[in-house]
Formats: structure tokens, C-alpha cells, sequence
């Protein structure tokens, strides 16, 4: 029996290292895709004549998507390998605003966006229950 866990904590180990790996390369690529988005936002506010505020805002968004995933990412390391549920809220908070000001042009699903954006900060709420208790 002692032999059989040494071998499941050598796979996690080997696991998790992979994971670890991957994550820092997904990081790697993130931070690229967002030099490229800064750059992109930069010539779109300076060089661009013709401005929507649809499409800048929804710039400003995904450019704090790229942000949230990093910050992910980073977290998942601070805090010994464990990803925040408070953070996959985030993230879905925002994708939904995202698509709320992407397609708003049907009024039923722009109401079924923001119901789910009302339950995801129901979500955040209860989540921080412990935290705000402290408090």
C-alpha cells in the first residue's frame, strides 16, 4: 500500500509540474496577446479617424480580459497552487458586459446577459461572505 502512494504522489507531482508549465507558457502568450492589444488601442485612438464608442469600449474590455487571466494566473501561484473562485467570476462578469455592449441588439438575450451578470454577483456575494464577516 505504501508503494501505491508513493507512486499517486510522484503522478501529482508530475501533474501538477505540467500544469505549471503550461500555465506559465498560457501567461507567456497572454502577455504577447496584450502588448499587441496595446498597441492595436493605441493606433486605433490616435491614428483612427472614424471612432465608435461601441468598438473602443469593447476594446477596453477584452484589454481587461487579458488583464483578469494574467492576474489568474498569478494568483494561482501566490496562493500555492489554487485558483480563487472570486477571479472565474470576474472574468464572467465582464465577458457578459462584453457581450452585452457587442450585441445589444436583441432586447430578450441582452435581459438573459444581465440576469446571469445579477446571479454571477449573487455568486461573488455569497463567496465573500466569509471575507466580508471578518470584516
Amino acid at each position: 500500500m505504501k508503494r501505491f502512494n508513493k507512486f499517486d504522489t510522484y503522478i501529482s507531482s508530475v501533474l501538477q509540474g505540467v500544469l505549471n508549465v503550461v500555465l506559465i507558457l498560457l501567461a507567456f502568450v497572454l502577455s504577447i496577446f496584450l502588448i499587441e492589444e496595446t498597441l492595436s488601442f493605441i493606433k486605433y485612438i490616435f491614428w483612427d479617424t472614424k471612432h465608435s464608442s461601441y468598438k473602443l469600449t469593447e476594446r477596453i474590455i477584452v484589454y481587461f480580459l487579458y488583464f483578469e487571466f494574467i492576474a489568474l494566473i498569478v494568483k494561482y501561484f501566490k496562493s500555492n497552487y489554487h485558483f480563487p473562485l472570486r477571479y472565474f467570476i470576474y472574468i464572467g462578469i465582464t465577458a457578459l458586459i462584453r457581450l452585452i455592449i457587442v450585441s445589444h441588439d436583441k432586447p430578450f438575450e441582452t435581459l438573459l446577459y444581465a440576469g446571469a451578470i445579477f446571479i454571477l454577483v449573487m455568486a461573488l456575494y455569497v463567496a465573500n461572505l466569509r471575507l466580508l464577516k471578518k470584516d
